[in-house]
């Protein structure tokens, strides 16, 4: 029987001790202030992050793996396993799934599967702790792509920054998208949509758009479909366990966690941001 890895990197936000459970492996991105650089989760909390970001006169910058290191962990891996499925945020805002891409031509020993989650996060960690799952109850690596594939087309994540700056200034925003009826100013819901961050609806207080995200979760939610529910924050706990405690006495049967926007989305989203993402199970 085939072995299969799992791998993703660290802006799936899935925490250690979920990782180890599952046997996932994987690779950091970077943020760099001035010209320290750290790789997120091992040189830098994520509460350790939002506090350096609030003193720091310069927006951080980010960086992606490089190609060497990421060969590296596939060259590790092939001492064990005979394939790894390796997902990654979104290549329409970072260049870590190329690079992947380019790690694996340069490995022998081991089948490498670059997989684009077109997203990232915890919804990017969705797709890691499924591929987990099937390689674990023995499927192929084709399989786990195929189920992967088939997620992808209930995958929704829904996502407001309290201030766009970050996002426009990191190019994460077009600019003419930022600009579009003072977007600066209001609270946009935002999305992904082919691979990169678009508004999704112009909405002008906080409140309106969380409610706005909530209401696109409890449409899906009356559907009657099983769904796996995560409430995501930039550095505020308190606004996503309120979120969640709301969602869960309308519908107690769901499955939901809650996970944050750590250093390297955090970034480009800021203090304050929250998401919804879910998928039918």
């Amino acid at each position: 029987m085939m072995k299969v890895a799992v791998m993703t990197d660290s802006t799936a936000y899935i925490p250690a001790d979920v990782r180890e459970k599952h046997g996932i492996h994987m690779v950091p991105l970077s943020v760099v202030f001035e010209d320290e650089s750290f790789r997120e989760e091992l040189d830098i909390t994520t509460e350790g992050f939002y506090q350096k970001m609030k003193e720091s006169k310069n927006l951080p910058k980010t960086s992606q793996p490089s190609v060497g290191d990421v060969a590296k962990k596939f060259e590790e891996l092939s001492k064990e396993y005979d394939a790894v499925i390796s997902v990654h945020l979104s290549s329409g805002i970072s260049g870590t799934y190329q690079a992947v891409v380019s790690a694996g031509e340069m490995v022998e020993d081991i089948e490498v599967h670059p997989y684009d989650s077109e997203i990232s996060c915890m919804a990017q960690g969705f797709y890691a702790l499924e591929a987990a799952e099937l390689a674990k109850a023995g499927k192929t690596p084709e399989e786990i792509i195929k189920r992967l594939d088939e997620m992808k087309r209930s995958v929704r994540a829904y996502f407001m920054v309290d201030d766009l700056t970050n996002l426009q200034r990191g190019g994460r925003l077009s600019s003419t998208q930022a600009m579009v009826g003072g977007l600066l100013q209001i609270k946009p819901v935002l999305h992904f949509v082919d691979k990169v961050i678009v508004p999704f609806e112009k909405i002008r207080t906080r409140k309106k758009a969380i409610n706005r995200i909530m209401g696109l979760l409890e449409e899906e939610a009356a559907k009657g479909h099983d769904l796996r529910v995560v409430f995501i924050h930039g550095n505020d706990k308190d606004s996503a366990a309120e979120l969640e405690k709301e969602f869960l006495e309308k519908y107690p049967d769901m499955d939901t966690s809650i996970s944050y926007f750590g250093p390297v989305i955090g970034t480009h989203v800021g203090q304050g941001a929250l998401g919804v993402c879910w998928h039918v199970k």
